[in-house]
């Protein structure tokens, strides 16, 4: 497939302002300057009938489609379980605590990160192994060669072999919120910063740092190696590349983004805005963001995912009024 091109961010050089996150050795908050996490805006009753169809289900808190076979994984608010949906039949596994999040492993498997552990589940038989963790992870990720990345709490970042023993342990950020091991390069989130870092890897330390936007919350890559970031509190869109980290494009995309989800099959990011009960699609091919859908969605819409074996869209809503699937036909229909 053709790589899509870039127009890099005149911002690009003003976000090295980052580089404040990079030098500390030590986790925690001590020694950096810190906000809060900033949370989905709260959103409106819902007054437009949302896209597509809508089935009961509790409040959605995670929310991922495993592309090798099609399931839908989800977590409701307070449950210490994943359910698993797929081909009209569903199942159950319960885990050990609370995830933080969920990220995808090897084909048929995905990662579930809670306090102490890496939680692997294999989402056709719904048997699960676990990695242990001295810490409370927050995010977890595949690499090529089989490894595994942690992201904790106190913004250690560990990487492990396939067996999960620690590697080496990366020091220096506050938290580590999210993970992504795309394109070869380890990339990181931190919430409590603002700001998305890469990993030196040969030298086992931070790199490169840069701020991302006021108050960013989520970060998914593609398979361009791109990282796309909502900068919830900014209201704000955040493409970057690494190696070496570079913002290429920032776009205002309205009230309160927060959840992403990227379908490869049209090349597009879609964008969950809370503050408006909307998801909207973006064409990142341009120096700007080209808007090519806009849908109502159920209320507080805070997570989204893609089947990429259907297209078919799904949005969760956080104060359980539903799960929402767009058809991926009726988005190329536009209705």
């Amino acid at each position: 497939m053709r790589r899509r091109g870039w127009i890099r961010s005149a911002l690009a050089g003003a976000a090295v302002v980052g580089l404040l996150a990079g030098c500390s050795s030590n986790g925690g908050d001590s020694d950096h300057p810190t906000i809060d996490r900033v949370p989905a805006a709260a959103a409106p009753a819902v007054t437009v009938t949302p896209a597509g169809s809508v089935t009961p289900s509790a409040a959605i808190t995670q929310l991922l489609s495993e592309p090798a076979t099609g399931t839908l994984v989800e977590v409701t608010d307070g449950a210490n379980a994943l359910r698993l949906s797929a081909d009209g039949a569903t199942r159950t596994v319960n885990l050990p605590a609370k995830p933080a999040s969920l990220a995808l492993g090897k084909p048929g498997e995905v990662l579930v990160a809670v306090p102490g552990k890496v939680i692997r589940v294999d989402v056709a038989s719904g048997k699960t192994s676990e990695v242990g963790v001295d810490g409370d992870v927050l995010s977890a990720a595949l690499r090529a060669d089989g490894t595994l990345v942690a992201g904790l709490a106190d913004g250690k970042v560990l990487l492990l072999d396939a067996n999960g023993a620690v590697q080496h342990t990366i020091s220096g950020l506050v938290s580590a919120d999210a993970v992504d091991a795309s394109d070869n390069q380890v990339v990181v989130l931190d919430q409590r910063q603002t700001t998305i870092t890469q990993l030196d890897l040969p030298a086992h330390q931070l790199g490169l740092s840069l701020r991302a936007g006021d108050g960013a919350t989520h970060m998914i890559g593609d398979h361009f190696g791109r990282r796309l970031v909502t900068d919830t509190k900014g209201g704000e869109l955040l493409v970057y590349t690494a190696d070496p980290l570079v913002l290429h494009q920032r776009f205002p995309v309205g009230s309160s983004p927060y959840a992403l989800a990227y379908d490869q099959r049209s090349e597009t990011v879609w964008v969950t805005l809370t503050g408006r009960n909307e998801v909207v699609g973006y064409d990142l091919s341009t120096g700007i963001p080209v808007e090519v859908g806009r849908y109502p969605t159920v209320r507080q819409p805070n997570t989204v995912t893609i089947d990429s074996r259907t297209g078919d869209m799904f949005v969760g809503s956080g104060t359980g009024d539903g799960l929402q699937r767009i058809p991926a036909d009726q988005r190329k229909r536009g209705q």
